[in-house]
């Protein structure tokens, strides 16, 4: 009756080594859920710097639609690292429609700067013949780059640059 009693009470029972076993896989599990989580955080900033890219890039392009006799004349082209130069007073003062431009690249410019890591852009307005319609369709390429290393590190790729290319008629 002895040995009946003593087996009941060494099977109800957990061993250090169980609750050790218990312990590494309760450990590793955690350190995947951890790892998940680094990831979701990582590729949310990514996604939001996408977001950010296409909205400065919409609102250069309502800039060039608002101000278009200035963008069909290709006054909105500038390449990747050209500064535009001192943006005018256009706020509260009437500007004319060159000075306009000015303020828009040079507002656009410091908005890719300030917004996205190592945030720059560039413009390309050209005038080519439509096939289709025998027509001059008049398009404008904008290129907004910036600096993703830590997304694209975490994600297994090589860090660098990523960019947002949207062509658009005028």
């Amino acid at each position: 009756m002895d040995l009946q009693r003593f087996g009941k009470q060494r099977a109800a029972g957990f061993t250090l080594l169980e609750l050790l076993i218990a312990l590494v896989i309760l450990s590793v599990g955690l350190l995947g859920v951890a790892k998940l989580s680094l990831s979701t955080v990582q590729s949310n900033d990514s996604a939001l710097m996408r977001s950010t890219a296409t909205a400065l890039t919409q609102q250069i392009i309502d800039d060039m639609r608002a101000n278009q006799t200035q963008a069909l004349a290709g006054a909105y082209n500038i390449i990747i690292g050209a500064l535009p130069g001192a943006a005018p007073a256009c706020v509260n003062v009437s500007c004319g429609s060159t000075s306009i431009v000015t303020y828009d690249l040079a507002e656009w410019k410091a908005l890719l700067t300030s917004s996205l890591p190592a945030g720059d852009g560039s413009i390309s307005v050209a005038t080519e013949l439509n096939p289709y319609t025998g027509s001059n369709e008049t398009t404008a390429t904008i290129t907004v780059q910036w600096n993703d290393s830590v997304a694209m590190q975490s994600f297994g790729g090589a860090a660098g640059t990523k960019s947002l290319t949207v062509e658009t008629l005028l």
